[in-house]
């Protein structure tokens, strides 16, 4: 009897370290959501900040008048693209 109950002695105590490393893993875990979530936070707001500088330094080219050929070309072409869902949207509109 006294085998059997050192046995499960023996278990109760590797069972007691299992859970204790279960209960680690489970803190782990949602620390590293939450990381991955402000994370991802923080990328959307990087983008649109990424967004925003674009459109200024889109206007500052704009204004200062030194244009590359093929910047020209790109701002044509975003420019047509605009104009064309404008058109759709008024279609739609009016139907």
């Amino acid at each position: 009897m006294s085998l059997l109950n050192q046995h499960i002695a023996e278990l109760q105590e590797k069972l007691q370290t299992l859970l204790k490393a279960h209960r680690q893993l489970v803190l782990e875990n949602q620390r590293l959501e939450k990381e991955l979530t402000d994370l991802r936070q923080l990328q959307v707001s990087n983008t649109h900040a990424l967004s925003a500088l674009e459109q200024k330094l889109s206007a500052a080219r704009i204004t200062s008048g030194t244009w590359d050929p093929q910047e020209k070309i790109k701002l044509q072409k975003q420019i047509d693209s605009y104009l064309k869902e404008i058109d759709k949207c008024l279609a739609l509109l009016h139907a």
